[in-house]
Parts: structure tokens; sequence; C-alpha cells
């Protein structure tokens, strides 16, 4: 095991690879929803365009990007969501 940042085990994880933008987003929003506040997503993206855009769309609808990894042929994104709406701030 290396040094570095602490990665938690996710509650849930999806593997979209293989799966076009924008509809790797929709199933990962859809996939959060589900889940309880605070919950943490593992999601598989494929290199190029969603890697690219999946993260910054889900941190523009106020969903924290906890962990990107480099997995070779894929990435391993770790998305949380919010404790508590944005409103109650």
């Amino acid at each position: 095991m290396s040094a570095g940042a602490i990665v938690e085990t996710p509650n849930a994880k999806l593997d979209l690879r293989g799966t076009p933008c924008p509809i790797n987003f929709v199933r990962t929003k859809l996939r959060l929803e589900q889940m309880q506040p605070g919950e943490l997503l593992e999601v598989w993206l494929d290199p190029g365009e969603p890697v690219e855009q999946v993260p910054d769309s889900l941190a523009m609808e106020g969903y924290a990007i906890e962990h990107l990894e480099n997995c070779t042929d894929f990435f391993a994104l770790q998305v949380r969501r919010p404790a508590y709406s944005s409103a109650e701030c």
C-alpha cells in the first residue's frame, strides 16, 4: 500500500465502461439520487470524453468528487452524495 490519500470503501459501485456521454452522467446522477445523503459511489469510466465530462458535470450539480484514479484501461471516480442541500447552507 502506498502513502497518500486514504481512499474510503464506497457504499456502491457503478461500471459504466462502454457507456457514451451523456448517458454515463445521467446514470451516475440517478444512482446517486437513490443513495442516502453522505454515501460514496464509485463509478468506472472510460478514458477520453467520459472522464473529462462526468466529474465536471457532477461537480456543477453539487456532488463532491472525492477521488479519481487512473486504472490504466479505465478511471475509477469516487463521488459523494451531499449530506445536505445547498439551500440549507
